[in-house]
């Protein structure tokens, strides 16, 4: 069966799902309202079925023998139980190499999230994902109940330990010292807010991520390499003000957008994903990490 892609849904059931992920609507009020757009034998159910995301096929998989993988824990610095996470790196790493922080979207530490790093491995980094949803059980196997659980969080606990795995990430005696974060959606937002408060981080890369408090930009020391979609109205809606705060700070970025594809363009296990827009942004990410990392 051929794969459905963004161009094949309304794109008013496209922006019903977004909110929907993101916590605008419930999953009943997603149902209600797409069924005006369910025609043809499609149901509503059927509609978010279809956005939902497939991880039968993994870029990188994890038995990979070019890589190796292993799930560690370390101490959350604010009683906020451990952190666990995934890391990955070259198995046949020749000196020390350069470090990337994983963050996922809102839904925890999902395979596909798992694959990124993989795939970050393979293009010479160590790479450690965290997963955030470890205080409530972890990642739990299911899209909608991670996505519930999410809600849970405590954040600002959730925040720390994001900051704390970036620091364990830096000292680990494998890697070169030399730190990057890339983060998609939420992991977007927290990769900008990693920039805010971690001045030894060298570059952040985030993918349609929440842009901080203006105030807070006139922290940033680290390098930055910003992906929106084109169709992201929600996302960058909040750009303006960002790149006025980054300017006045006279920090360094690049901005992209991808004209025509919508928000989480780079997953591909779902309909949304754009091949053409991801595979051009995951290069220009891939040089900018090795650029600011080496």
């Amino acid at each position: 069966m051929t794969r459905k892609t963004a161009a094949d849904f309304d794109p008013e059931v496209l922006k019903l799902f977004d909110q929907y992920v993101h916590g605008g609507i419930t999953r009943r009020d997603f149902l209600s309202s797409a069924t005006r757009y369910a025609v043809g034998g499609t149901t509503a159910a059927g509609l978010l079925g279809a956005l939902s995301p497939s991880f039968a096929a993994p870029l990188v998989t994890p038995d990979d023998r070019r890589i190796k993988a292993r799930y560690l824990e370390l101490p959350s610095p604010q009683g906020n139980g451990t952190v666990r996470g995934y890391l990955v790196s070259p198995a046949d790493a020749k000196g020390k190499l350069p470090l990337v922080l994983v963050v996922h979207e809102n839904r925890g530490l999902n395979p596909h999230i798992e694959d990124i790093a993989r795939r970050l491995a393979l293009d010479g980094f160590i790479a450690f994902a965290p997963d955030a949803l470890f205080t409530l059980g972890g990642y739990p196997g299911d899209e909608d109940k991670a996505r519930a659980l999410f809600s849970k969080l405590d954040q600002p606990k959730t925040r720390a330990d994001f900051v704390a795995s970036a620091r364990w990430l830096q000292q680990q005696p494998e890697g070169n010292g030399k730190l990057g974060v890339v983060g998609f959606c939420f992991g977007g937002g927290i990769a900008n807010y990693l920039a805010t408060q971690l001045p030894e981080l060298a570059a952040a890369v985030p993918f349609y991520g929440g842009q901080p408090a203006a105030a807070d930009a006139a922290r940033i020391k680290a390098h930055l390499l910003i992906h929106d979609a084109g169709n992201d109205e929600r996302i960058r809606a909040g750009w303006p003000a960002y790149e006025q705060a980054l300017k006045d700070a006279g920090a360094a970025y690049q901005y992209h957008v991808y004209p025509g594809v919508e928000h989480g363009f780079n997953n591909d296990t779902t309909p949304r994903y754009d091949a053409a827009a991801a595979k051009l942004a995951w290069q220009r990410t891939t040089d900018f990490f090795r650029a600011r990392l080496a």
